[in-house]
């Protein structure tokens, strides 16, 4: 029997919608620590990204328009994206600066919380919100 899934692959996936796959692959990887696992071009346009973090896969997308797709990025729709990301790092106020460096805006500052994360909030490139934190005790 086949499994389900194919091995390595978490159950859940975000799979997002972003306007130049290239720019957010570059965002991820210099602002939030990502890396590459797969990609797949088609006549030298970036399709389809896999990244990782930690070894994890975490997230996959690609850009508007792509097979198909109707689906447009929280920008491009000039709309709050109604969910966000809550990412555990290793130093919330260093991945915080690289995130703004890189062109994130700020949603809030790093500070620790009544529940126990030193916690950041940026948005990024596309409009998606990503959650920043560490476990403080």
């Amino acid at each position: 029997m086949t499994a389900p899934r194919p091995a390595g692959v978490p159950w859940l996936t975000p799979y997002l919608t972003v306007r130049d796959a290239r720019v957010s692959m570059n965002f991820y990887r210099a602002a939030l620590g990502f890396a590459v696992r797969d990609s797949v071009e088609d006549d030298g346009a970036l399709m389809h990204v896999e990244m990782t973090y930690h070894d994890q896969l975490i997230v996959m997308f690609a850009p508007e328009g792509a097979f198909g797709s109707t689906a447009r990025t929280p920008k491009s729709a000039q709309t709050v994206a109604p969910q966000s990301f809550y990412l555990y790092v290793d130093d919330v106020d260093a991945v915080y600066a690289r995130a703004l460096e890189a062109g994130a805006k700020s949603l809030s500052e790093p500070q620790d919380q009544f529940w126990g994360d030193r916690f950041a909030q940026v948005e990024d490139l596309d409009g998606y919100r990503w959650a920043l934190a560490r476990h403080l005790s």
